[in-house]
């Protein structure tokens, strides 16, 4: 396999933009993601786009706009993985020879459905019982604060981190800082969450040009080069799941690692599916950034803060940047491209040179998750 760098980044900010089309929300990130890479867009061979729930054919709508059309355009469902699977596709094709210049594009309108939780399919029993996402990671949560002594204070404070490094992004859907007490005192959503710790439905892309090594450094002279590209999906378990080990991403991790020759003690920064705050604590054990049960006491002490052992959501995660479901796993990788060369500006974690972003989700019977896609990448 041939090395592969990311030439170019762009993404749009994060919000409730019901006035605007897919196609609207798209392309303008695409366009910034050719010019951040610097090259013409006939150079792209061929595109994948990730979106969960954006219809049929969203990756030629939004390269309509543009013009850049009648090279091979693969749409991509994986739940909320979508563009982070885009993106190892992008990588297999690029580092197999099958191309040398590849688009991958995330790109999501959830303001449609006007509010409430994500619509799931009723062929799913546990769905047609009512266990939504806020349900299901609610009992997480429960199951862990039982286990490891883990409060309500602790679920606020990952909210308040991730907040408070939303305030610093431009792109994040929410900007505001809040302490635990305003956190604590939201409305009810699924017990123990109350609504600032469950991340917010929103619209919005992100895109990413990528090239083979030797293509790359002729457009830059500091490409960022992706390590590893990991796509795993849930295995069935009938009967009782322990619901405070994330299997899925435990397993992703460890063929992450093996893939880049890496380690949890060579991350620096990392950008993880906090889309309710339990998540946050269970991976930083599920990546080895700290030690089972132990996850509270990492976030108390500042281990995970910007200037932290592994400085992780440094965006502000789904938290705070937002969770449009098919652009999250292309936005993650924005933001640790832009942390590796050093462009984050106000949330810029102190000299990174490994960073990693992780995707997962699709909640179905039997499965810890459907889907995850973990990237791990280093300048």
């Amino acid at each position: 396999m041939r090395e592969v760098e990311i030439l170019g980044v762009g993404m749009v900010p994060f919000g409730r933009f019901p006035e605007k089309s897919l196609a609207d929300l798209g392309y303008p990130a695409v366009l910034a993601a050719i010019k951040d890479a610097g090259i013409a867009p006939r150079a792209i061979e061929i595109a994948y786009c990730g979106t969960a729930l954006g219809g049929m054919l969203a990756g030629q709508r939004v390269l309509g706009r543009i013009g850049l059309t009648g090279i091979p355009i693969v749409n991509v469902e994986n739940a909320c993985s979508s563009s982070s699977s885009a993106l190892r596709q992008a990588v297999m094709a690029i580092g197999s020879g099958a191309a040398d210049v590849a688009l991958v594009i995330g790109v999501e309108k959830l303001s449609k459905y006007g509010g409430g939780t994500l619509p799931l399919e009723e062929e799913d029993w546990e769905v047609r019982q009512g266990l939504v996402m806020p349900a299901v990671y609610g009992m997480r949560a429960q199951r862990y604060m039982h286990e490891f002594g883990a409060t309500a204070e602790d679920l606020a404070l990952v909210a308040v981190k991730n907040r408070r490094n939303g305030a610093a992004n431009p792109d994040a859907q929410m900007r505001k800082p809040v302490t635990v007490e305003e956190v604590l005192a939201s409305r009810p959503v699924a017990t123990p969450f109350t609504l600032l710790q469950c991340c917010p439905m929103g619209d919005g892309a992100a895109a990413i040009v990528l090239a083979a090594s030797g293509v790359a450094r002729q457009f830059r002279a500091d490409p960022i080069r992706a390590r590893a590209s990991d796509l795993v999906s849930g295995k069935f378990e009938p009967g009782f799941r322990d619901m405070t080990i994330p299997e899925i991403t435990v397993r992703g991790a460890h063929e992450a690692y093996e893939q880049a020759g890496l380690g949890p003690e060579d991350i620096d920064v990392a950008e993880v599916h906090d889309a309710f705050s339990i998540a946050e604590l269970l991976y930083y054990e599920a990546f080895g950034f700290c030690r089972r049960g132990e996850a509270a006491a990492f976030l108390r002490d500042g281990s995970s803060d910007i200037d932290g052992k592994v400085a992780v959501n440094p965006s502000g995660g789904l938290l705070a940047k937002g969770h449009p479901i098919g652009a999250t796993g292309a936005a993650q990788v924005v933001e640790i491209v832009r942390q590796l060369r050093g462009e984050a500006r106000g949330r810029q974690v102190a000299n990174p040179k490994v960073g990693l972003t992780h995707a997962t989700g699709g909640g179905i019977a039997g499965f810890d998750h459907g889907a995850c896609s973990i990237h791990i990448f280093s300048r």
